[in-house]
């Protein structure tokens, strides 16, 4: 399969103190990856390289077959990646239709593009609440509305990290529900998140990180038959 992204190799750290030791992992088009671990192990620190926020000391990024290690976040964005971050960083006062539109883009160029009208089908909590402040949304709300803004770019690769943290449970269920709906319309995505359990229904491949390098990668029903890689090194 021709990665959609590549990661190959790479180092980074902060303030001279490394984190990533070598990390490689491969998306193809349309594919969903998840990468677990621990807290502490490395993940954010793959997306913030992903997305230009740290640039890697060594090895390789590549995106649609273009290095874009050392390019700017927002040429990264425009390039078709969009992340969901943790946090959700809403803008609070703005409305939920002003959150939506405010980046709106076809970057990806896929067909249909992701709309207002299409957000608000796949989420229509947010229609109901359209003339609502962020500040006014609830949590999980708040979810629905940073997912659907970055599909308002209309991205080639959505990464969503700990998309489902801290919601309760039926809400989260809604998310899990439409992670999925999102996977079956060819959507890449990369997922990090702690429910491995959900993630090996949503997920192809996964990918182990364990104190800044590799220490599983393979798909999803070698990891579903095999607990000791869960508590080996996601501590469930």
């Amino acid at each position: 399969m021709t990665g959609l992204l590549e990661i190959e190799g790479v180092q980074a750290g902060y303030d001279g103190l490394p984190v990533l030791f070598g990390v490689d992992l491969a998306i193809g088009p349309g594919e969903a990856v998840a990468l677990l671990g621990r807290n502490g192990m490395g993940k954010s620190t793959t997306v913030r390289c992903i997305v230009g926020l740290t640039r890697p000391t060594a090895g390789a990024i590549r995106f649609g077959g273009r290095r874009i290690d050392g390019w700017t976040p927002d040429r990264i964005g425009r390039a078709g990646i969009a992340l969901v971050p943790e946090g959700r960083r809403i803008f609070p006062n703005l409305s939920v239709r002003e959150n939506l539109v405010a980046f709106a883009a076809d970057r990806g160029g896929g067909a249909p593009p992701w709309t207002l009208a299409r957000v608000y089908a796949l989420f229509p909590r947010l229609a109901a609440r359209a003339g609502n402040m962020g500040a006014e949304l609830s949590g999980g709300e708040q979810q629905m509305l940073a997912i659907g803004r970055a599909l308002m770019t209309n991205p080639r690769l959505l990464i969503l990290d700990e998309a489902t943290e801290g919601l309760a449970p039926l809400l989260r269920e809604e998310i899990w529900r439409v992670l999925g709906e999102l996977s079956r319309t060819g959507l890449a995505l990369l997922a990090i998140d702690k429910y491995v359990d959900r993630l090996v229904t949503l997920c192809a491949r996964h990918t182990i990180l364990e104190r800044g390098r590799v220490a599983w990668a393979g798909g999803s029903a070698e990891l579903a038959a095999d607990r000791s890689l869960w508590e080996r090194h996601l501590g469930v």
